[in-house]
């Protein structure tokens, strides 16, 4: 078979009521590019725009051109005039065609090829190898985002995570929503800011049917997630992220050390404590060898920070336990030690703890049968898309961006014809 360019077109994009015809290789100051013209077939009518209904042809209007996937890297244009059409119902309007939509200047092909990249590398990245414009990049995300979210399967979803991040210094935080499902890991949702309004939102847009088939829903301890979570899905089991529990734990020792290491300077005494930070905040397995050393000294000192210290690290040995009856009575233990400790910030972290002991405690009805690590993962996946991008100027951009990379969304066997 004698293959040219028109026979791929032909192969890959066979579009009814139309052909190609002739087919040019051109060179312009950035690059070869190859036009192919395309031609109604004699005696169809087009599309109207608004019924969709086929309609006798008015008038041609001046040529388009429309950039499709390139070949080898050489760019590829489709040259078409579009006809007006006389609709009873529309009035004279231009056609739609089958390979665009509205006024873009992309193919939908194009359009499905740019999204599929930008999966795998930033939108900057994407417009520099394809020779293209961060415009047309983003473009086709949200299109691809638009077309997912009015598919999106949300069956099956009994466990959720909710969480915030933090994005900008002027805008603030986002809500997002995880499914958190063993089988199943993905972003289901997200909105600005995080109050009671926004995750109603959520509620409201997962329906009540749904709401009501969650088993497990995952958040911090923020008040205003919690009252919600109780309020719309008083049946599901309410657990507290360990993450946020550990972090608290971290954010108190921080401040001890702070505080005694002010104290020892205002003293004239040599400050033991310069550097070692992160010998108390790190998890012992992933010192370096100098932290090693540092934590080992440290140890052999009688410093407040030192009590903060290991009663995090003996804080631990909670998350061992199969029971919860018994990791309850080791909570209280706990509670009891620290509140006798003098730490006011580690004392101000018992009291938390005490105040929420019975969302701490499902963590053991729920851990053999979710992925409650899930929501820090994603969170940490969440910050790759917002570093790669370095920021977003609005919270549409952003989670246009969040919803193509971590929202798993369908896309139509197009999106792989060329990809």
């Amino acid at each position: 078979m004698h293959l040219t360019v028109k026979t791929l077109l032909n192969l890959k994009e066979r579009h009814s009521g139309f052909v190609y015809r002739d087919v040019q290789l051109h060179e312009t100051p950035s690059g070869a590019v190859i036009e192919v013209s395309v031609e109604p077939r004699k005696g169809s009518k087009g599309t109207c725009t608004g019924c969709g209904e086929k309609r006798p042809g008015y008038d041609r209007l001046p040529e388009r051109k429309f950039i499709h996937v390139p070949l080898w890297g050489i760019a590829v244009m489709l040259l078409y005039c579009l006809r007006r059409v006389n609709c009873p119902t529309c009035g004279v309007v231009a056609e739609t065609v089958p390979w665009s939509t509205g006024k873009s200047p992309l193919t939908t092909s194009y359009a499905w090829f740019l999204s599929e990249w930008a999966k795998l590398l930033s939108v900057q990245e994407v417009a520099r190898q394809f020779k293209t414009s961060w415009h047309h990049v983003f473009t086709s995300m949200a299109m691809a985002v638009a077309w997912g979210r009015e598919r999106i399967d949300l069956s099956g979803v009994t466990a959720i995570g909710v969480d915030e991040i933090y994005w900008s210094a002027k805008k603030g935080f986002l809500t997002v929503v995880y499914q958190i499902d063993n089988h199943c890991k993905r972003l289901l949702w997200c909105g600005e800011a995080r109050t009671t309004k926004t995750i109603n939102e959520f509620f409201d847009w997962f329906g009540e049917e749904r709401n009501a088939g969650l088993k497990f829903v995952c958040s911090d301890m923020w008040k205003v997630y919690l009252k919600a979570i109780a309020r719309r899905v008083p049946n599901a089991l309410n657990i507290l992220d360990r993450f946020h529990i550990a972090k608290k734990l971290n954010e108190a020792i921080d401040q001890v050390r702070r505080i005694e290491t002010a104290a020892l300077i205002k003293r004239g005494k040599a400050v033991v404590l310069k550097h070692s930070r992160w010998c108390f905040l790190k998890n012992p397995e992933n010192l370096n060898d100098n932290q090693k050393v540092k934590l080992k000294e440290l140890l052999a000192c009688n410093l407040k920070t030192i009590r903060a210290y290991l009663l995090k690290e003996d804080f631990q040995n909670f998350w061992g336990y199969t029971s919860a009856t018994w990791a309850g009575k080791f909570l209280d233990q706990w509670c009891t030690q620290v509140m006798r400790s003098k730490l006011e910030p580690m004392k101000k972290v018992a009291k938390t703890i005490r105040a929420h002991k019975p969302l701490i405690l499902n963590w053991f009805k729920a851990k053999d049968q979710i992925s409650l690590g899930a929501v820090e993962g994603q969170n940490n996946k969440a910050k790759v898309v917002i570093r790669k991008s370095y920021g977003f100027r609005t919270a549409e951009m952003l989670k246009v961006s969040l919803y193509h990379k971590l929202g798993m969304l369908p896309v139509p066997k197009l999106a792989h014809e060329y990809f």
